[in-house]
């Protein structure tokens, strides 16, 4: 008999640790948008501040939830005969992924320019976040209720349980433990909690 772990393993679909690394995204970003809200009210940016959270979306965010999304789940669904709305909306959530990419990047140069004392940088990295903090709830929200469950149609009981294993395997390499411990950190820090 398979132990209780390796049942849930197989019941739980390839989308369902996606779904779950959407709620510490969405606790990431509920901090990052109080952290705004500060600066503004301040007119003062915290650089080193800003560079955790830049951390956190490239490698958690990104790396790892985009990464599956991507190398497992689209590359899957790329061999699939999609519906022409799947096919779409999957096309617009890479386009969503690299325009976060490329607000990410300049969040980063802007941080920079401002913490060695471009005090105009403020307004470029306070856009910046605002734009991040806009964007993740929608975009989950999107993949959450209209794209990651509908699609798991197109899949067998053995390609999901395949891709479910490979996403346990992509995660092996990265360190979730960490993000989570930053998120409770910066919770704790501007005085939020789950």
């Amino acid at each position: 008999m398979k132990d209780s772990k390796e049942t849930n393993k197989r019941k739980m679909m390839p989308v369902g640790p996606m779904m779950i690394e959407h709620r510490l995204i969405e606790r990431m970003i509920e901090v990052m948008h109080k952290e705004l809200d500060r600066f503004l009210r301040e007119r003062k940016a915290d650089p080193e501040l800003i560079l955790t959270f830049v951390d956190f979306v490239r490698t958690y965010a990104d790396r790892c939830h985009h990464g599956k999304e991507e190398d497992i789940l689209f590359r899957e669904l790329s061999k699939k005969d999609l519906s022409r709305e799947h096919r779409d909306m999957m096309a617009r959530l890479i386009k969503d992924h690299k325009w976060a990419r490329q607000q990410t990047k300049d969040l980063v140069q802007a941080t920079e320019k401002y913490a060695a004392g471009d005090e105009g940088m403020f307004l470029i990295l306070t856009a910046r976040l605002k734009a991040l903090t806009e964007f993740y709830p929608e975009h989950i929200e999107r993949e959450d209720r209209h794209f990651f469950l509908p699609v798991m149609g197109y899949f067998s009981q053995e390609e999901k349980d395949a891709m479910l294993q490979e996403g346990f395997q992509f995660d092996q390499g990265l360190i979730h433990d960490r993000y989570k411990q930053i998120v409770e950190q910066s919770e704790r820090a501007v005085g939020s909690k789950p």
